[in-house]
């Protein structure tokens, strides 16, 4: 049996589909089916180690992004695609994968576009509120459609839909707090924040929280994902602005947190202030109350709906970009921190929210479709 897994450009798409691949060999196990051989088709590995400890073999491709605005680059990049189109079939042709799994995003049109030639079912996911292009085209021919957000489905054929929420990793699932404050260098005294940007970080919610940190710190302790492009210059300049304050200590920043990191943070922090991507649903299944800031003109404003759609369930205040200041942060920040009793009523809804089974039942059907295309 082989499954080719397609999607990428970020850690929101890589990431589930590593969860959704490692979760596919672990429901094999247990209905004594043979191990699949499990492929991932995109532009760049992303993460060649997670690609290699998860034995995935990587097919690499071209695909070019088809941007709002104008730009000279959507005219090269519509022949990157032609080619990786290309190269996609005749791969896959090669292959002859018993299904393909989309995780959405332009990496992801070569494959689904090779899949649908070929005739290979297709089973794609969408993990915003507003489906991306490729997705919403791959949604007439797709034979399974999982969505993240309930809006989602009204885009895509009713009898095709299935709501499963996101795919996470099973290992960030579960919070670590035994060991944590020693690990992280915290003081298990003082309310920690967590700051993460999305896998790329934000440089938006960076400036702002550099803005504040010296008020932060006297009263919180900080671990902030900077995204590893922003590592050393706001390490460099928090240094210059802490560099007489006496709770300097308070603030960490980190280029980029690792699962076991993540596990940690997720044991000891109270609040998180994040984009409204992915880690939205991470951030649900481990029922930390949130400040979201979601990326302004993103594709459809998918981030702004993703952000109000969870904040309506009541895990989240918004923030908007355009009404971002370092006043309006901190006041949202210490008017939550004071309050254990508005954090544990969003905590709440935020475990309301989370549907921890998803990676289990698309990896379910995935396998499902790909014996039934094999005999």
């Amino acid at each position: 049996m082989k499954i080719l897994l397609t999607g990428g450009g970020t850690g929101g798409h890589f990431y589930p589909i590593i969860a959704i691949a490692s979760a596919i060999r672990e429901v094999a196990r247990a209905e004594k089916v043979i191990a699949p051989q499990i492929y991932y088709m995109a532009e760049t590995q992303y993460d060649s180690r997670v690609l290699f400890d998860n034995e995935i073999t990587f097919i690499p491709i071209s695909a070019g992004k088809m941007r709002n605005y104008f730009s000279i680059l959507n005219f090269f990049d519509l022949f990157k695609t032609i080619w990786g189109t290309i190269k996609a079939t005749i791969d896959m042709f090669s292959i002859y994968p018993d299904v393909v799994f989309g995780k959405g995003g332009y990496v992801s049109f070569p494959a689904l576009f090779a899949a649908r030639i070929l005739r290979i079912p297709v089973i794609i996911h969408e993990s915003d509120s507003v489906p991306g292009r490729v997705n919403k085209w791959a949604g007439k021919f797709a034979q399974k459609i999982a969505v993240s957000f309930k809006d989602a489905a009204d885009e895509f054929p009713a009898e095709k839909v299935a709501f499963t929420g996101n795919p996470i990793r099973h290992e960030l699932l579960t919070p670590l707090k035994n060991g944590a404050h020693e690990f992280l260098k915290l003081d298990p005294n003082i309310p920690t924040i967590l700051i993460i940007g999305g896998s790329q970080g934000s440089r938006v919610i960076n400036d702002t929280i550099l803005d504040i940190v010296p008020n932060l710190v006297e009263k919180y302790q900080i671990i902030h994902q900077t995204g590893k492009d922003n590592f050393a210059d706001v390490s460099g300049r928090s240094q210059i602005i802490l560099q007489k304050n006496p709770e300097k200590d308070r603030y960490h920043p980190y280029d980029y947190l690792n699962v076991l990191a993540l596990r940690m943070v997720a044991g000891v922090a109270d609040l998180a202030i994040s984009r409204a991507g992915s880690t939205i649903f991470e951030i649900a299944c481990w029922g930390m109350p949130a400040i979201l800031i979601p990326i302004e003109n993103s594709h459809g404003d998918h981030q702004l709906k993703n952000a109000f759609n969870y904040a309506r369930e009541g895990g989240a205040v918004v923030i908007e970009e355009g009404n971002l200041t370092p006043h309006v942060l901190l006041g949202e920040i210490n008017r939550l921190m004071e309050s254990k009793e508005i954090r544990l009523k969003m905590s709440q809804s935020a475990k309301a929210f989370a549907r921890t089974d998803s990676v289990t039942v698309i990896a379910k059907e995935i396998l499902s479709i790909a014996l039934r295309h094999e005999n």
